[in-house]
């Protein structure tokens, strides 16, 4: 599954993560960096300490994760 991970920095001063699950795959970093300036504008995501936890776009990345199963006990649906 690939998920498009975006860290910012907090008006704290730490590092968050919003991780998007459904997001297109073929975004410009120039698309993804507008998206990401105007989160932090809008001050809707402050924490219950009273920092807005995406105040300023860090980085942003594609991560492709790939599960290997080792064994499955489930049984199949009927």
């Amino acid at each position: 599954m690939k998920t498009l991970n975006l860290t910012f920095k907090g008006s704290f001063g730490k590092k968050h993560l919003l991780k998007l699950s459904y997001a297109s795959e073929n975004l410009s970093a120039e698309t993804v960096r507008q998206a990401m300036d105007q989160l932090s504008t809008v001050n809707a995501f402050i924490n219950k300490e009273g920092e807005n936890i995406y105040a300023t776009p860090v980085s942003a990345k594609y991560v492709d994760t790939v599960s290997t199963v080792l064994f499955n006990d489930e049984k199949p649906a009927a």
